[in-house]
């Protein structure tokens, strides 16, 4: 009679599936609450202490860490490993039917303690997948709820399945130990294991969940998902109230949307397109805010996302006017002003998202045989000082347009040049190779907007030049890191049209 062992935490189809196995004339083996779900639903179990002659031991810590478990697992469909095994009075275990603790659900759950997540490292579970998995060419390993119709539908076939199914759920027991190592690593690394200078970790473990798969990529021949490091995340950790579903582009878009947005802390806008902000501004309100921030670049905007830091009311609604939107992310939307836009632009997606501000996280790219991994910038580091380099000083407006342009600069792709006043964009230029480039695309965009504006860049000027474009359009402040060999040269440019420039010290790349 073969005999199967089961010790599952999610116990969903369990009887269905033994009752099953139990017809097909397999004997089952039973731990703890399973062994107890099983008698209640009528089934004859062998408790696993019978089988070890050993009791639960640790308040259920130890219950399958025994020879008489293992050793049937893993031995060998060989004359010598059936002699070893019945040596020592042990009989051989074909199937093993095993899932493991929600380590991963618990450590999502905000204020979990320590204590807690380590009570859900489980050991014998992954023992037991590990062991039947190395021996898969004997043992089934069913690690899978999902998987349960169709191992029944193999055993109850004429002819015997093939080896490479047997591998491929061996496979899905080792990608899910895997994956649960992986997280129970990256969460005990979080505070130890850090370089302290650089804020990085010498082996980096990140465990991934498809959560969502997309429509495609950035283009429709590729193909594309969102994973989380937890499996009941949300994009973006949002509740997505209304419109299409998300896109590939969507959400990368409404990431940074989301970035640049809490980076201010009045009622701010921000309109995003191809992962550039086309505008920004802040006002009492967001129905303020948004017109200043579509006058930037109206052009651009159509077809852009939307984040503001504050409740999206019926004002801004109405300020909306006829621009086609993508998305909206908003910390909450009133119920009117969400069944408004439910109502009027159905495609639209609304994500409300907690206003949290942007935690500690790493920014991960691939490249060819490799990724590379830095700390996320969120702006300038504490000990960061402004320093007036020219002959004038700003005064107490411009010092203000030119705070807000150097929180906006920040969210442009470099080379970034941003043109504002007072809390608004009024000219973006960025994504170029060409710091020249970037200003002049900034000072067409701003057009008349550009007299009377302040500048920002995100890193220094290598030449006057594309100082002096921005004098000849009107600008009557700059803000920028400074730090280049010709310095001097760009000082007595601003000096000699009467200009005032900050140097912040911090550059802004953003590649």
């Amino acid at each position: 009679m073969p005999r199967a062992i089961l010790s599952v935490y999610d116990k969903t189809g369990l009887p269905e599936f033994a009752e099953a196995l139990s017809r097909l004339g397999w004997d089952l083996v039973a731990s703890g609450g399973t062994a107890r779900v099983l008698e209640l639903a009528g089934l004859t179990v062998t408790p696993v202490e019978q089988i070890t002659q050993a009791p639960e031991m640790l308040g259920g810590r130890v219950k399958t860490l025994h020879p008489a478990v293992h050793a049937a697992i893993l031995a060998r469909d060989t004359t010598e490993d059936m002699a070893a095994l019945a040596e020592q009075g042990y009989a051989p275990i074909d199937m093993v039917v095993c899932n493991l603790y929600p380590f991963q659900e618990t450590v999502a759950k905000i204020g979990v303690s320590l204590a807690e997540a380590i009570e859900q490292i489980d050991i014998g579970g992954v023992a037991l997948l590990r062991a039947a998995a190395k021996n898969f060419q004997r043992v089934i390993v069913v690690s899978d709820p999902a998987d349960y119709p169709l191992v029944l539908s193999l055993l109850q076939a004429s002819e015997p399945a093939e080896m490479h199914i047997w591998r491929q759920l061996a496979a899905k027991a080792f990608a899910l130990t895997r994956d649960y190592d992986t997280a129970i690593h990256s969460y005990l690394s979080q505070e130890v294991g850090i370089d302290a200078d650089r804020g990085l970790p010498d082996v980096l473990s990140i465990g991934l969940t498809r959560v969502q798969s997309l429509r495609y990529g950035e283009n429709p021949h590729q193909a594309a998902s969102l994973y989380a490091t937890h499996p009941s995340a949300k994009p973006l950790g949002a509740d997505v109230l209304g419109g299409k579903e998300l896109s590939y582009n969507n959400l990368l878009d409404l990431d940074a949307a989301w970035h640049a947005v809490l980076s201010f802390e009045p009622s701010t806008v921000v309109i995003v397109k191809h992962l550039t902000p086309t505008g920004i501004a802040t006002a009492d309100t967001l129905a303020e805010a948004f017109p200043l921030a579509l006058m930037s670049d109206p052009v651009s905007a159509f077809g852009g996302v939307i984040a503001v830091n504050d409740v999206v009311d019926d004002a801004f609604v109405d300020a909306l006017g006829t621009l086609f939107v993508e998305a909206i992310a908003a910390p909450d939307f009133t119920a009117t002003a969400q069944q408004r836009l439910n109502t009027s632009r159905k495609n639209c997606r609304l994500l409300r998202i907690e206003p949290r501000t942007v935690e500690a996280a790493l920014d991960v790219r691939s490249i060819r045989d490799g990724y590379l991994i830095q700390t996320i910038d969120d702006g300038d580091p504490q000990q960061a000082e402004w320093r007036v380099v020219t002959q004038r000083a700003p005064t107490p407006t411009e010092l203000q347009a030119l705070r807000f342009g150097w929180r906006a600069v920040q969210h442009v792709k470099s080379n970034a040049i941003v043109l504002a006043k007072e809390q608004a964009t009024v000219g973006i230029g960025g994504g170029l190779p060409s710091r020249l480039d970037a200003a002049r695309l900034a000072i067409e965009k701003a057009g008349a907007h550009a007299q009377g504006s302040v500048l920002a860049s995100d890193a220094f000027f290598p030449f006057p030049d594309a100082l002096e474009v921005g004098i000849q359009a009107g600008i009557t402040a700059v803000v920028q890191p400074g730090g280049s060999i010709r310095d001097q040269a760009v000082i007595e440019a601003a000096d000699a049209a009467g200009i005032a420039m900050i140097f912040t010290g911090t550059r802004h790349f953003r590649h």
